[in-house]
């Protein structure tokens, strides 16, 4: 059985920063790349990023209101984390946001078999 915590979401203001972890329990960490989704109300769950097993690859949307460039996802398999850096938050990226593990780093919610229970990240304007 596989086990994913997220951590590190609040309330911030516009252009403040977040640090989210992922903190994983079960098989072996290393072999599962591990991908944040978010789901704003209303919308559908999207693909934000993603880091191979290796952590030699990593992806991120790219979107209209993309994140590249202000999100940097890392991984610690030393201590089962993987992390999502945020900066220069805007009002639209406020979303409840969980991460997934999987066998290869796709972005479709679907490839995904095992999901944490979300964080929530506001951004006040």
């Amino acid at each position: 059985q596989v086990q994913l915590v997220e951590s590190g979401g609040g309330l911030v203001q516009a252009g403040d920063s977040l640090r989210l972890s992922c903190a994983y329990s079960g098989r072996t960490f290393s072999s599962y790349a591990i991908t944040w989704f978010r789901q704003a109300p209303g919308k559908d769950r999207e693909f934000v990023a993603g880091i191979s097993w290796g952590g030699d690859r990593t992806d991120y949307a790219n979107s209209p209101d993309s994140v590249k460039g202000r999100f940097t996802i890392s991984r610690d398999n030393a201590k089962n984390t993987v992390y999502l850096q945020m900066n220069s938050l805007k009002p639209e990226d406020t979303a409840v946001y969980y991460c997934a593990a999987g066998r290869a780093l796709l972005t479709e919610r679907r490839f995904y078999d095992y999901w944490g229970q979300g964080t929530q990240v506001t951004v006040s304007s």
